[in-house]
């Protein structure tokens, strides 16, 4: 049988007792569970175990839809309710840069040390999650416009562009073109944002790619902003750009690529528009 309603105050409460385990969990620190529930039940309105255990599976599903990291131990649940979503995005609001020294995290040897970043197909019809569960993600997604949050944190979008400069150089290292490894630039920080792209970089070959960044600490399927120079830029010079996805950054950051026409692999949806003086 189904029990009442959570209240805000609740929600906040496991919020925040969810958050603090995930702090522990990103930075890779021993924390208990068990200890945190037991901590928690007395605070709720006579919850059961069982029903905490689910709430905190209802937070990871919230937190994959507003494209952030989750708790792996709790598998994300679906069929949450809107007051919990809200309940994340109170914490979320009084915490901003709560993930900020994961952001610029390095390995301990050093980033020029840093393993391959893994890079995959990109997502398609054929590997989208189940329509009701896609659907939820989809609406929180666009409630919160996960996609300007991740487009306004600078030092995420920075670090991403540094991880994937470091990744296009090892790999013409060892492809053995150490003569093209040494070419390779980060133009966004070398001459500005206006380029359309923010690495010039080769394929072993020597043919030019052009490489635009678009990072996120959340699932694959995060939505992301575009501008209308890097769609131009694009569609000028499509046989040396691609968007590399970088997602899952926060933990171990994976990839895939983008190749033009953006609009065969995305939706493209207008989201500002130019207001200009007539005569």
């Amino acid at each position: 049988m189904r029990g009442p309603d959570w209240t805000d105050a609740e929600n906040d409460l496991i919020v925040a007792d969810y958050f603090a385990m995930l702090k522990e969990d990103v930075a890779g620190h021993r924390y208990s569970k068990a200890e945190h529930r037991r901590a928690l039940l007395p605070r709720l309105n006579g919850r059961s175990e069982g029903a905490v255990e689910f709430k905190h599976q209802n937070i990871s599903a919230v937190l994959k839809g507003l494209g952030e990291v989750w708790i792996p131990g709790y598998k994300p649940a679906f069929n949450f309710q809107m007051p919990l979503v809200d309940a994340v995005a109170r914490w979320l609001a009084r915490n901003p840069v709560w993930l900020d020294p994961c952001v610029g995290w390095r390995p301990a040897s050093g980033l020029e040390d840093a393993a391959p970043i893994w890079i995959g197909p990109p997502p398609t019809l054929s590997n989208q999650p189940p329509p009701k569960e896609l659907e939820q993600m989809l609406q929180i997604a666009r409630k919160f416009d996960v996609a300007s949050r991740d487009a306004r944190n600078r030092a995420l979008g920075r670090a991403g562009e540094e991880r994937v400069l470091v990744h296009e150089r090892s790999s013409l290292q060892v492809a053995g073109r150490a003569d093209l490894a040494r070419k390779v630039r980060w133009v966004s920080q070398e001459d500005g944002d206006g380029a359309g792209y923010d690495i010039a970089s080769y394929a072993p070959d020597g043919r030019s790619r052009l490489i635009e960044v678009k990072t996120t600490n959340g699932w694959e399927r995060t939505p992301f902003h575009i501008t209308r120079n890097e769609l131009d830029v694009a569609d000028e010079r499509r046989a040396e750009w691609c968007l590399v996805r970088l997602w899952n950054f926060a933990r171990e950051p994976r990839a895939f690529e983008l190749r033009p026409p953006l609009d065969a692999h995305v939706s493209l949806t207008p989201t500002s528009f130019q207001a200009s003086f007539d005569g």
